[in-house]
């Protein structure tokens, strides 16, 4: 057996810190109230934790890099037909990988509804003055109902699919994400994961929560 490096630091902090806030997200949107404060911060960090997702995935170690695991229609068959390739026990396998992409891509537009969703209560998002309200009212009903529904289905897929890895395929997903190594029974590559690197993941951060700052800044000013 091999042991290799398989998820850097800011890959294993940013899928904890995700996972906390969109539990949050999805507790203070139900609960309401006041606790709508907190559900508008954590959106924001949601914002900027999938900014620096994206720029993570094209700079940062080997197996968080999305060339690591976009895989073709063909490779996807393959793997349902039992033939998997060692990469796909190392990283993520070609399902985890549709898991992922649908999980980024639900959770951007989840949070973009938000930025231009409007209650009619008491808050609404800092964006909604800049669209129509036409557009404001498609936003919400999809950020309030729809949007949060699929949210949470993947979110429940996500641990079911942890647990039949577990149970069935008796391979532990949980403690790679948490330690960062796993043993592999073929040779492969590791990911970078030097203090040179965490400091391009901190600066990385730095600058899309910086970014998401003066989003919400030009929004709540109308400087746009």
């Amino acid at each position: 057996m091999h042991i290799i490096r398989v998820w850097d630091l800011p890959t294993r902090l940013f899928h904890w810190a995700l996972a906390c806030c969109v539990v949050g997200l999805l507790i203070t949107g139900n609960v309401g109230g006041n606790w709508m404060n907190w559900h508008l911060r954590l959106g924001y960090a949601v914002l900027t934790l999938l900014l620096f997702r994206l720029v993570w995935g094209l700079i940062g170690g080997h197996w968080s890099r999305f060339s690591s695991f976009l895989y073709t229609p063909s490779t996807a068959l393959n793997y349902l037909k039992g033939q998997a390739r060692p990469e796909h026990t190392t990283g993520h396998n070609p399902l985890g990988a549709l898991s992922v992409f649908a999980l980024l891509a639900v959770l951007l537009a989840q949070v973009g509804s938000g930025l231009i969703s409007d209650d009619e209560i008491a808050f609404f998002g800092p964006l909604v003055a800049f669209v129509s309200g036409e557009t404001v009212s498609q936003a919400t009903r999809y950020h309030k109902s729809i949007g949060k529904f699929i949210v949470l289905g993947l979110v429940l897929l996500h641990i079911a699919a942890i647990l039949f890895h577990k149970l069935v395929k008796k391979e532990i997903l949980v403690l790679p994400m948490v330690l960062g190594d796993k043993a592999v029974s073929t040779p492969m590559p590791g990911s970078r994961d030097t203090g040179f690197t965490r400091c391009i993941a901190l600066a990385v951060f730095s600058l899309c929560a910086a970014a998401v700052y003066v989003l919400v800044w030009l929004g709540e000013t109308g400087s746009f």
